[in-house]
């Protein structure tokens, strides 16, 4: 038995991919050579079985965890944390309370920013994501209203990179 997510199925197969990407230069006499290597995100095909009176809650939540794109955690002769990039169950008369299932994960590795953090508030706030709202309507200035306020310019403090 293993588990995803803490869900009990029944893997016949664990199928896990190492893959490397290796870069090959062309040479005038002999082989190629080899200058780099590279790893590629780790996969796992597991195939088998989902049986049991709750077998079509845990299908549902196996669908929603794949469209939802959660990291999932699987337990079994390997063990695996990725997501889930392809599931397919087949339904025929050979298993009476389940199906059987196949499903490929795959490892991912979340990014972040290390710049953000450390710049100065006036060009923090430059580099902040943009929200984009849409098109707005534009508002019809009548008589009573003011003239736009002027812009001031961003004063950095003497010596900062930033100062001109």
């Amino acid at each position: 038995m293993a588990t995803i997510n803490g869900m009990y199925v029944l893997a016949e197969s664990e199928d896990p991919k190492y893959d490397f990407d290796v870069t090959d230069q062309p040479v005038e006499d002999g082989i190629d050579t080899s200058d780099h290597v590279q790893r590629k995100p780790r996969a796992m095909d597991v195939s088998g079985y989902i049986v049991g009176d709750d077998a079509a809650q845990i299908r549902e939540k196996l669908i929603a965890l794949g469209d939802n794109g959660d990291i999932v955690k699987f337990m079994g002769r390997n063990l695996f944390t990725g997501v889930i990039q392809s599931l397919s169950t087949k339904h025929d008369y050979k298993v009476a309370n389940g199906f059987s299932f196949s499903l490929s994960l795959k490892e991912i590795r979340f990014a972040k920013s290390s710049y953000v953090e450390t710049l100065p508030t006036p060009i923090k706030a430059a580099v902040a994501p943009v929200i984009s709202s849409g098109r707005k309507q534009t508002k019809k200035k009548s008589k009573g209203d003011k003239e736009d306020k002027k812009v001031e310019k961003v004063k950095f403090k003497a010596g900062s990179p930033w100062a001109e």
